[in-house]
């Protein structure tokens, strides 16, 4: 838990420094649980984010850019109502709990001075944002509505009077000294991180973890003494914010952990590591939710289409067996003068085989021998004819699995507004019928939005993410001597240098953006050839994203997170 009540009030101050007598000059709700304050203060514009988040709740100033969506969700509009225009007049820390109360103070329609608080909860999947009328105490609405039923304490509902949850009966850490800590641990019992969780309020396992290392021994003497230093070091806020790497795994807290072995990056503010820490991983969070049907769709599809191919080439290998039985035909033909109506088999001398041996030939009762002749020469006839056929139907179905594979890819990639696209264009293909009934003709003119990045040198580089914005960017956008780049038999992204003589540098970030929006992210030497666009062709009848090239170079790169976080243009 690295957004433990230590991390609240560090944040708090932060908060502070940067928004406190600033004017809240907009309100958005890009998503279902998160909110999207634009706050004027110390002459700048700056995003405060509000997220109740079930996995990644947290209060921070972010740079990221979001997408608002057309109709903004009923809470948005009753935040605007009641706290556009105001002014944030303080924010501050319940106890030591992950709980911030946002001060807001303004004038509402008829002119009269009303104050306003927003309060954050920051408690895992309960995690909430209520608006709060102080003078009565009642609740205006909140994000998540809970009623008595499920929380017999109290009930977030717009009416209510806000009751603040139940006290845990912890000490707060920052008003401890080490004789409370001598107090409340038992040192012969074991477990002492444990024990200081449960004992002071708002400190996580994480923190707890890293008193006990940099304690060296952990005894009576040493932990109370490294715990207040510790306690101390915040409070006067001599931070660094680091994220820790280890293996697979980030962790992020206020200063490196030593107990996490692995590296780390420092950040100069809390919000500056949590936007690096939580980038792309509530968006990949939201488009699961939001593309969940739509990868299960490709999935199937993929996998119809692989069973498919190997249903045909068992038909395929079968048709290559045509020879033998145009070889029974003639060879039935030759002996009809021994063949009787009502056998099941005859035995004839077989001309085809050098040795002079038998074969014994299956014969149908019912059928006179010239009949059985005749069944075996048309079912040499519609094998020898189905072959092209079946070839035919396997290449189609070959086609299909890489447009699905390449799909799957896609969405694993993709932004809430790549989903649309991608869902649009299955509609499109027929694929998913479209149950909002939009015209064939908007999907089909719908401009894509595309990601674009700027290398070292300040050249510009394009990235399209999806079918639609790939055909966009290579057929209509890209100008023919620019330089084209995709992953070498890998599936991916189409990526354009708007440059007709880029420098060696900007062709490898360029290429390392097409490996890490490819199928080989998470690889390392990743082959990625690059040509001019004049050289990236569009089959007649292709699907959508697929293309040929030639007179291309390879360059192999290993994909770097970092690196798209620092190119891309805000």
């Amino acid at each position: 838990m690295s957004f433990d009540g230590l991390f609240t009030k560090a944040m708090v101050q932060e908060l502070s420094l940067s928004l406190k007598g600033g004017r809240i000059n907009k309100v958005h709700q890009p998503y279902k649980n998160e909110v999207i304050l634009t706050i004027r203060a110390n002459g700048v514009n700056q995003k405060l984010l509000f997220s109740a988040h079930p996995s990644y709740a947290r209060v921070q100033l972010t740079n990221e850019a979001y997408d608002n969506p057309s109709e903004p969700p009923m809470f948005c509009m009753l935040l605007r109502k009641h706290i556009e225009g105001y002014i944030l007049e303080d924010v501050y820390q319940v106890e030591n709990d992950r709980m911030i109360i946002f001060e807001i103070k303004g004038r509402n329609e008829i002119g009269d001075v009303s104050y306003k608080q927003v309060i954050i909860e920051i408690m895992g999947r309960h995690s909430n944002i209520v608006l709060i009328d102080k003078s009565r105490n009642m609740i205006l609405d909140s994000i998540k509505h809970v009623s008595f039923a499920v929380n017999s304490h109290r009930a977030i509902l717009p009416g209510q009077p806000y009751i603040f949850p139940p006290e845990q009966n912890k000490q707060n850490p920052f008003l401890a000294v080490e004789d409370d800590l001598l107090r409340r641990i038992d040192f012969n019992s074991g477990k002492i991180d444990r024990q200081i969780v449960e004992q002071f309020a708002g400190v996580s396992p994480l923190f707890a973890k890293e008193v006990i290392t940099q304690s060296g021994i952990a005894n009576r003497t040493t932990v109370p003494k490294t715990f207040i230093q510790m306690i101390h070091r915040i409070q006067r806020g001599e931070l660094n914010p680091t994220i820790m790497f280890t293996g697979n795994k980030e962790v992020f807290y206020l200063f490196p952990l030593e107990h996490i072995k692995g590296e780390g990056r420092s950040f100069s503010t809390l919000s500056e590591m949590l936007d690096r820490f939580y980038f792309g991983k509530a968006e990949r969070d939201r488009v699961k939710q939001q593309g969940h049907d739509i990868e299960r769709l490709i999935v199937n599809e993929k996998e119809k289409n692989t069973k498919k191919i190997e249903k045909l080439e068992d038909t395929l290998r079968e048709a290559e067996k045509s020879d033998q039985l145009q070889r029974y035909g003639e060879l039935l033909t030759a002996n009809l003068y021994a063949a009787k109506k009502g056998m099941k088999e005859i035995e004839v001398i077989d001309y085809y085989d050098e040795t002079g041996g038998t074969v014994t030939i299956s014969l149908d009762p019912r059928k006179t021998p010239s009949e059985n002749a005749q069944k075996y020469f048309s079912k040499y006839q519609k094998a020898k004819n189905s072959v092209s056929i079946v070839i035919e139907q396997i290449e189609k179905a070959r086609e299909e699995v890489l447009y699905f594979d390449n799909l799957l890819q896609q969405v694993l990639s993709a932004s809430p507004k790549d989903i649309q696209e991608i869902r649009d264009e299955l509609i499109e293909g027929g694929y998913i019928r479209d149950r909002q009934k939009r015209n064939a003709k908007k999907l089909t003119n719908a401009k894509p939005v595309l990601d674009y990045y700027l290398s070292s040198d300040g050249t510009e580089i394009i990235v399209g993410k999806n079918n639609k914005q790939n055909d966009y960017l290579t057929n209509k956008l890209a100008a023919r001597d620019e330089i084209w780049l995709h992953t070498k038999d890998i599936p991916g992204s189409h990526v354009v240098i708007r440059s007709k003589e880029p420098s060696e540098t900007t062709i490898h970030e360029a290429a390392k953006l097409a490996a890490y929006y490819s199928k080989a992210r998470s690889s390392s030497s990743v082959p990625v050839d690059f040509t001019k666009v004049r050289h990236v062709k569009k089959p007649s009848g292709a699907k959508p994203g697929f293309v040929i090239y030639d007179n291309q170079q390879t360059v192999y790169v290993t994909p770097e997170e970092e690196l798209v976080l620092r190119l891309k243009k805000k």
